[in-house]
């Protein structure tokens, strides 16, 4: 059974039993659901900290993340920075990692853009996703993958928006598809 055109991709069922088998031994060995958004927080605080530490300090949103005296990096943290590294190890070993500014997909449908113009969309972008997220109190990972291995109907509901969302979004962006 074909599963992708990309010869370096992974089988989607195999990829999704294993995420299923790391979200088990999350809660095996740490008893935390994933989620990731937090550990952004977690690092600006900690940059921030840097700088100014009586600033976080006296911040009552990143005392709610940093306890004086800690890090700031915990089980959620090492999550986030284990995704990059996983994602690496699986393009490399897969012979799919290639450094690449715009993506295929979007070249052939917006052509090729790069820049200022490019970067502070993308930025904006990810910070209106990382807002958003905030103010939910998580991510897709927290919502829909954690909540739904624990069967909540939140997390299904968040799970089905995601979905729809996407959808609407790449039908408007791709109407005319991958021609």
């Amino acid at each position: 059974m074909k599963q992708t055109d990309d010869p370096g991709s992974w089988n989607p069922y195999l990829a999704g039993a294993l995420t299923g088998l790391v979200a088990v031994a999350s809660v095996f060995f740490t008893g935390k659901y994933f989620g990731a958004s937090t550990s952004f927080v977690r690092t600006a605080g900690m940059l921030e900290r840097l700088v100014n530490p009586e600033r976080v300090a006296q911040n009552s949103y990143f005392s709610k993340y940093l306890e004086s005296g800690v890090s700031g990096i915990d089980w959620q943290w090492m999550f986030v920075v284990g995704i990059l590294l996983g994602a690496l190890i699986a393009a490399v070993t897969s012979g799919s990692f290639r450094l690449q500014a715009v993506p295929d997909m979007w070249q052939r449908r917006f052509g090729v853009k790069t820049g200022l113009g490019r970067f502070l969309t993308s930025f904006i972008g990810g910070a209106i996703l990382l807002f958003g997220a905030r103010l939910a109190g998580g991510c897709p990972s927290g919502h829909g993958l954690s909540g739904v291995m624990q069967l909540a109907v939140s997390g299904l509901v968040a799970l089905v928006c995601f979905f729809a969302g996407g959808m609407l979004v790449a039908r408007l962006l791709y109407r005319k598809g991958d021609e």
